[in-house]
């Protein structure tokens, strides 16, 4: 705020009468809120008590003496209620008027040329902001890639866990596949083997190995490699020998 109020003193304002504003300023800017430029009346006779207009970052206030200037009326209005501002110079000075959306004009007059325009000029700015407002387009699709990114992620991890899945279940069906019964073999799956030359017959094994036919015969009818009537040819023979 110093800052700012070096450069309006350069403008031929009073130092008296900026000191005085900013002194009683203080006490009403918000949090945030930073005054961009202060104009004050500049009337042809000698001016005592002169009127003064602040615009700050969120609004526009009317800074008005009163009781001989013991004390000072404050009028704002916020940048979002006024529809429009407007210079209108002559010989004497230059009027600053501004209207508001509830068809409201606001006049502070004497203001000197260049005073007034730099007003004007900040309170274009701020309603072309309020038109205008800037989006931080790389923000925003940095947080769009980084979302893909993730949901691509999970897509990949939930392949995996299929592929994983599909692998252990054709391994189980690898450990399920029993020996034939008696020297049964599909023929024409291995037309050159023949059933005796490789397989034990069943009245050369034990009772455990029996029951373990058993039960890998009952697992290829749960699964639906066998029918239900091969399933009891296969379970007749086996008791036959228990």
């Amino acid at each position: 705020m110093i800052e700012n109020l070096k450069k309006i003193l350069n403008e031929d304002q009073d130092p008296k009468a900026i000191e005085k504003i900013t002194s009683k300023l203080n006490n009403l800017l918000m949090s945030n809120e930073e005054v961009g430029y202060i104009a004050v009346q500049k009337k042809p006779a000698v001016t005592i008590l002169p009127d003064s207009i602040v615009v700050t970052n969120k609004r526009i206030i009317l800074c008005k003496p009163k009781n001989l200037g013991l004390s000072m009326e404050f009028i704002d209005y916020d940048w979002d209620d006024i529809s429009g501002s407007f210079v209108k110079e002559g010989i004497l000075g230059a009027e600053f008027n501004f209207t508001t959306k509830s068809d409201l004009t606001q006049t502070i007059d004497y203001l000197p040329k260049n005073q007034a325009r730099k007003l004007y000029t900040y309170a274009k700015e701020q309603l072309d902001i309020l038109k205008n407002p800037i989006v931080n387009i790389p923000i925003v699709e940095d947080i769009k890639a980084e979302k893909e990114e993730n949901q691509s992620q999970v897509q990949i991890e939930d392949v995996e866990d299929v592929e994983d899945v599909e692998i252990e279940e054709v391994i189980n069906y690898t450990e399920i596949i029993p020996v034939a019964l008696s020297g049964y073999r599909d023929e024409k799956q291995h037309p050159d083997q023949r059933p005796d030359s490789t397989e034990r017959k069943l009245s050369d094994l034990s009772q455990d190995e029996l029951f373990a036919k058993l039960q890998n015969y009952k697992k290829l009818l749960d699964n639906g490699l066998i029918l239900q009537g091969e399933y009891d040819n296969y379970k007749k023979e086996i008791l036959s020998y228990l």
